[in-house]
């Protein structure tokens, strides 16, 4: 054996419960089970004890169940001097059963620390509390030096098989972990190679489309521009500087969604105040600390912004804008609110029960968040939290 394998621990897959087969978990409550009743009958079954004895007694038992359950922590821990301190007692109070004249109880401790020592500790550290625990068990008992050898070398062995069952046990359940890994990152990959091929046919229909819509109008603005000066003339002029508006809005809007899907997503908090500086007044607050946002929820929050600032632009024109992001634990919560609008409030309401706040109520909904759109002190406001 090399230097690692005596002071190495035997891996926390291996020495925690994850994994275990229901009848292999049912086996070892019953063996626990059976000890502890096995400790009770030999603690007082011969009925020579007190009414003192007895609380003594029962308090010694579940003082050793608090402590086997201690060592178990520990060892899962890995923390190695604990864990022999708390070996340590449990040996000592078998020695102190045996001198009350509890000897089964003592039995029980000294076989149980010798298999639990070699199973969970470092066997540097393990085998000297098996050599001490057997050797204790060696001296009392009186079957005969046979009969203890047997039974002590046969302690040994169940030991050191429960620590190499316990090993592949561990062995497995970390294999298990990387294939479920391994399954996630392909499936990832495939959504991955799905959005970019998805983003390609994007790009290639809709974006050049809107690249070409902005060259034709660009050209004819500039072919109204050299036309004379008169009203028809300014009013078709109006009509396509505003056109070539929208269309540079929709190419850049398209540039983001294809920027989601490829994963190249930018700050929320750089869109949110990119989006308001084009409705100006307006004000960005960001609250709580920054992290980046899942995909589906970067996207709820940049479409529910654009939603509710296009409707502050069409129903409260030159209204001040007030946008808030808060990075909640485990979700995220945007807050649009415009103050100072020239519609009156019941007409805010009643503009705002559109498609367009049904479709942000969906997309919150899909995500297992939540929005609320109405009227405010001032305004209109819209309140949105997802998971994140």
């Amino acid at each position: 054996m090399t230097s690692a394998t005596w002071t190495s621990w035997p891996s926390r897959e291996a020495l925690s419960r994850r994994g275990r087969t229901r009848p292999r978990a049912a086996i070892a409550w019953s063996v626990r089970v059976l000890l502890l009743t096995l400790m009770l009958w030999g603690t007082f079954s011969d009925g020579r004890f007190g009414p003192w004895e007895v609380v003594v007694g029962l308090l010694g038992v579940i003082g050793c169940v608090w402590a086997g359950w201690a060592f178990f922590r520990t060892s899962l821990e890995h923390r190695l001097w604990p864990s022999l301190g708390l070996m340590a007692l449990l040996i000592a109070a078998a020695f102190g059963a045996q001198q009350a004249g509890a000897g089964v109880p003592a039995v029980i401790l000294w076989c149980g620390c010798a298999v639990t020592a070699l199973e969970r500790l470092p066997l540097s550290a393990g085998v000297p509390a098996t050599a001490v625990a057997l050797a204790a068990y060696a001296a009392v008992n009186t079957d005969g030096w046979m009969t203890t050898a047997v039974t002590t070398a046969g302690l040994c062995l169940a030991g050191y098989v429960l620590r190499l069952d316990a090993e592949a046990r561990g062995s497995a359940q970390r294999l298990l972990e990387q294939e479920r890994a391994a399954r996630v990152a392909e499936a990832e990959s495939a959504a991955l190679d799905e959005r970019s091929r998805i983003a390609r046919e994007i790009h290639d229909v809709l974006a050049h489309s809107l690249s070409a819509q902005l060259v034709h109008l660009e050209a004819a603005r500039l072919l109204i521009e050299r036309e004379p000066s008169g009203e028809f003339r300014d009013q078709v002029l109006e009509r396509v500087v505003a056109a070539r508006s929208m269309a540079r809005d929709g190419l850049a809007e398209t540039r983001q969604a294809l920027s989601a899907l490829r994963g190249e997503v930018s700050p929320v908090e750089d869109y949110l105040r990119h989006l308001v500086a084009a409705v100006e007044p307006g004000e960005v607050t960001v609250a709580g600390e920054q992290r980046p946002l899942t995909a589906e929820a970067s996207q709820a929050v940049r479409r529910v912004a654009q939603e509710a600032l296009t409707n502050v632009r069409k129903h409260a024109p030159g209204a001040d804008v007030l946008v808030r992001l808060e990075y909640l634990p485990g979700e995220v919560a945007l807050e649009v609110r415009d103050r100072g609008g020239r519609l009156p409030v019941d007409e805010l309401a009643v503009s705002g029960s559109g498609y367009g706040l049904l479709g942000m109520r969906e997309r919150a909904e899909l995500l297992g968040g939540t929005l609320e759109a109405g009227p405010g002190e001032e305004g209109f406001v819209v309140r949105l939290r997802v998971p994140a």
